[in-house]
């Protein structure tokens, strides 16, 4: 394969076009510190991913400020540590402060001179368009877990996508999906038949972060550590 044989893209965007575990952390560090709680960014993270993964996979209906919400109140349960309505409200409204990769729109008005773009996030149309405006990019589709009625790493959400692609009129086999999370994106990617792009953005730093391992070996066809690079690659 070659990346000039596609004719569309489409993204996971929270982890691959925008920092959500600076978006997360932002809540969660503060929170801690009131709490008394003694916990790097990196372990409060770790320690609240898979709560999350669990509250999608249970309730693929709610929408993600609620998602947040009672994950944020899990992960204090798991700690021993107070999770007010307040705290749980601000990390279920942050998501449109949550900021864009430095290199997240730049590359994405490279990459849709040559591509169609589609974006295909865990996340519901309200907390997205927030996002939308931090990337400043027209997208040719927009595919929401609000829209699908579950969460990634369920099979449901790439079928809605295949399906999507397909009504744009992409050519089977010229969708590429390009992700930051092996969990969310990669694993269920490569089970529906799609070539992946890992933007890997914690290249240089150990373990997961905000989302959980994955539950299998995957191997991208592709892989980069900025979105940067990914375009330089694609579009020169």
């Amino acid at each position: 394969m070659d990346l000039s044989d596609f004719d569309a893209l489409s993204f996971d965007c929270y982890g691959t076009l925008i920092d959500w575990e600076a978006g997360i952390t932002d809540v969660l560090r503060p929170w801690a510190a009131r709490s008394g709680l003694d916990r790097a960014d990196e372990d409060l993270l770790s320690a609240y991913a898979g709560h999350e993964a669990r509250v999608e996979a249970r309730s693929g209906a709610a929408l993600y400020p609620d998602v947040l919400a009672e994950s944020f109140r899990a992960l204090g349960g798991d700690l021993g540590v107070a999770v007010s309505d307040a705290d749980a409200l601000a990390l279920a409204g942050s998501v449109p402060d949550w900021p864009a990769f430095p290199d997240s729109h730049d590359a994405l008005v490279a990459l849709g001179s040559r591509y169609q773009l589609i974006i295909l996030s865990n996340v519901d149309r309200s907390s997205f368009a927030g996002s939308n405006v931090r990337l400043g990019v027209t997208f040719d589709s927009i595919l929401t877990a609000q829209d699908v009625g579950s969460y990634k790493p369920s099979p449901r959400n790439f079928d809605a996508l295949l399906a999507r692609a397909d009504a744009l009129g992409v050519r089977p086999g010229a969708l590429l999906h390009v992700a930051q999370s092996l969990f969310h994106d990669h694993v269920p990617a490569k089970a529906a038949g799609l070539p992946t792009v890992w933007i890997n953005r914690r290249a240089r730093r150990p373990g997961w972060g905000a989302t959980p391992a994955p539950p299998s070996n995957v191997r991208p066809d592709w892989e980069f550590e900025s979105m940067a690079q990914f375009a330089a690659a694609a579009v020169g």
